[in-house]
């Protein structure tokens, strides 16, 4: 029996995955393409919520400032993660502030002009709602893990995951530079506590730590270790 036949005569078997950086790129929306320096903050929470991002390359730091001037890191991102997404929701003010952790270009979309994409684009809607779904799932193991687990275990899940653990191969893994301070925040303890438990991670030879971190996958038995 023949293969279905896609667009151009292609099978879909043969058609490449659904690149959303490039469909983004060429859809014709309202956006633009912007780099900042690091440490440059995009928005600020308050502001007007009237756009959607997506890192093209580099990161972002997604905070947020309680009432009592305490701060929280609520997100570490990275090439490939959309943030802002509330405006879609009818979010009217930005409720953290996005910081570029190193130079990092974003793609902007205007909130109209993603609702449309989102609307006529069937592949593209598909794509993002897989993304929010796995987002959603990531709060979710976040919650449990500060609910649950110890600083060692949470210090060592917020590695793994800024090393985007899944989606580099081989023994190590190489993170940005992030400050002490900054992973306390994401893991709610002191910045002693981080670096007993680096220096820790280190002497046992789990991480490479001289400025630039090196994950070592075995990294992984801290968490699974009961």
């Amino acid at each position: 029996m023949a293969k279905a036949k896609g667009r151009r005569g292609q099978s879909s078997e043969e058609r490449p995955a659904f690149d959303a950086a490039a469909f983004l790129e060429s859809a014709g929306a309202a956006r633009r393409v912007v780099s900042y320096p690091k440490g440059t903050i995009l928005f600020s929470q308050g502001q007007p919520s009237d756009t959607v991002m997506y890192i093209q390359k580099g990161g972002i730091k997604i905070s947020v400032l309680s009432q009592t001037g305490k701060e929280a890191v609520v997100a570490m991102l990275g090439p490939g993660d959309f943030f802002g997404e509330g405006a879609l929701t009818g979010q009217t003010i930005r409720i953290g502030t996005a910081t570029a952790t190193t130079l990092t270009t974003v793609l902007i979309i205007k909130k109209n002009a993603m609702r449309r994409l989102l609307r006529d684009e069937p592949s593209f809607s598909e794509r993002f709602m897989s993304y929010m779904l796995a987002r959603n799932l990531r709060i979710e193991a976040d919650l449990v893990d500060h609910l649950f687990n110890s600083s060692e275990k949470r210090l060592a899940r917020a590695l793994l995951l800024l090393a985007r653990f899944s989606d580099q191969s081989g023994p190590e893994r190489r993170i940005p530079t992030i400050s002490q301070e900054t992973l306390a925040e994401m893991i709610g303890t002191t910045r002693s506590r981080v670096n007993f438990f680096m220096n820790k991670f280190r002497d046992l030879g789990l991480i490479e730590y001289n400025g630039d971190i090196t994950i070592n996958t075995s990294l992984l038995s801290v968490v699974l270790h009961d």
